[in-house]
């Protein structure tokens, strides 16, 4: 989806899933960096509406959110004052070597789908993580079949989306000289589940992760990443 399109539809945007769906997978990927990653200054690519990067910020880092909409930018600023907001380009980043001591990018990777250009993003992902800074990248997996349903029915994906495998992932981050610490499948709790039944799809959720074979098919590939 272009630019412009995620202007015209970034005021209805985090209405388009459920708010204690939305508010689960919050939690995960927020819990999952606080343990894994140091705290600092801290960049998310492709931050839409700032939903993780005013999560981070409340943590105690020190947020700059990058998104190419402006219109994603303008519902940050108004709902995530913390958070700076830096309208920019993933494969091109207007920062420093070495900038950052975290690096965040959460289901954007698809949106930017073009092979050269995710892998310059990864590249530069890499680029401006301090050495001894690690990276996050949280994006669809596409073994699992359901991502191919939801994405018919939210507004923010046109078709022009692209499903990236974890390999091509990790081998963008190396090409930028990152290191992988792990590579997982996270998340099976779907948009459709009620509230009433949250609470059991969790708890099937952990064990689907932990579950040879069955993990692969989990929704999320979840990669760590250090700088050296």
């Amino acid at each position: 989806m272009s630019e412009q399109n995620f202007d015209r539809i970034a005021e209805r945007y985090d209405e388009t899933l459920p708010p204690h769906v939305v508010q689960h997978y919050l939690d995960k990927r927020v819990a999952f960096i606080l343990e894994n990653c140091p705290r600092g200054r801290a960049l998310d690519v492709g931050c839409g509406t700032g939903a993780l990067a005013g999560r981070l910020a409340s943590a105690g880092y020190e947020v700059t959110g990058l998104d190419p909409s402006q219109g994603m930018l303008d519902v940050m600023a108004a709902t995530e004052p913390t958070v700076s907001g830096v309208r920019g380009d993933g494969a091109g980043l207007a920062f420093d070597d070495g900038e950052f001591d975290v690096v965040v990018t959460v289901a954007a990777l698809h949106h930017i789908a073009e092979p050269a250009a995710v892998r310059s993003t990864l590249v530069e992902i890499a680029r401006v993580t301090k050495r001894g800074g690690r990276i996050v990248v949280w994006d669809h997996n596409p073994r699992n079949p359901y991502w191919r349903s939801l994405m018919k029915r939210v507004p923010q994906d046109d078709g022009s989306e692209r499903l990236i495998p974890e390999a091509e992932v990790i081998g963008g981050l190396r090409a930028g000289g990152a290191e992988i610490l792990s590579s997982a499948q996270l998340g099976l709790v779907p948009e459709f589940v009620p509230p009433a039944l949250l609470g059991a799809m969790k708890r099937g959720e952990r064990l689907a992760e932990v579950t040879p074979g069955l993990r692969r098919l989990c929704a999320h590939n979840v990669v760590l990443a250090g700088r050296l």
